[in-house]
């Protein structure tokens, strides 16, 4: 069996946090999870109170479309995180996410970590700082759909964006 401390240091969003952090996210904060292909991880509206450090497989992130079913907005793999919502409040889930192949993840209790954040803000910055930019580079690939799907190309002052 690996050790946890070692697995949730090595996974690639994690990679370069304090010892402590490590510690205090390994105790009573995870549990491993797995999900089969085309089973719904979570969906838009419910309450977001965890996040998935993805170990295996891939996951689409999804959006419902009247009279077109579910939209594939982004789809994340093994070695990046799934879930920010457990952040912010109103702590629910702005999208689906459903697993496309067996996906191994490590589940973190998003309550539990909101109250050690809030004990350890030194932890709580850190992990925010990880979160902006998952969020950051999410918002940035659903632009770049967008002007895919409507034919319209960046401009050099309109690419990259701020970030």
């Amino acid at each position: 069996m690996e050790n946890l401390m070692e697995v949730l240091a090595e996974h690639p969003f994690l990679k370069g946090l304090a010892p402590q952090h490590i510690k205090v996210l390994a105790s009573d904060c995870v549990r491993h999870v797995q999900f089969e292909p085309r089973q719904v991880i979570f969906h838009e509206g419910e309450e977001a109170h965890r996040f998935y450090l993805l170990r295996q497989g891939r996951v689409a992130i999804e959006v419902r479309a009247p009279q077109r079913g579910p939209l594939t907005v982004e789809t994340v793999q093994a070695g990046e995180v799934l879930g920010w919502s457990w952040l912010v409040p109103p702590h629910r889930f702005h999208f689906d996410a459903r697993a496309i192949e067996l996906t191994r993840a490590i589940e973190l209790d998003g309550r539990r970590l909101r109250t050690c954040c809030e004990q350890d803000h030194d932890l709580g910055f850190d992990l925010f700082q990880r979160f902006a930019q998952v969020i950051a580079d999410r918002l940035q690939g659903t632009r770049m759909q967008l002007m895919d799907l409507y034919g319209v190309h960046p401009t050099p002052s309109h690419a990259g964006g701020s970030r």
